[in-house]
């Protein structure tokens, strides 16, 4: 899943949470995301950090989160 403070997850059991991207502003004032953390693409720029996120939360809806571990 994808972390939300909205969700309480400790209330499921026992829980591991790592890192899926980071978030990070460019030296020009623009917004990157960068996937590597679980082997994704470096997204952007974006004019808004609103929008990295946005473009960080799909792609790991459509890549990550699919994707089979086997």
């Amino acid at each position: 899943m994808i972390f939300d403070d909205r969700l309480d997850v400790r209330s499921v059991g026992c829980i591991a949470i790592r890192r899926g991207s980071h978030v990070e502003p460019t030296l020009d004032g623009q917004w990157t995301a960068d996937l590597s953390p679980v082997d994704g693409p470096t997204l952007g720029p974006f004019d808004k950090r609103s929008e990295a996120l946005a473009a960080e939360v799909t792609w790991l809806q459509q890549n990550w989160l699919t994707r089979s571990r086997g």
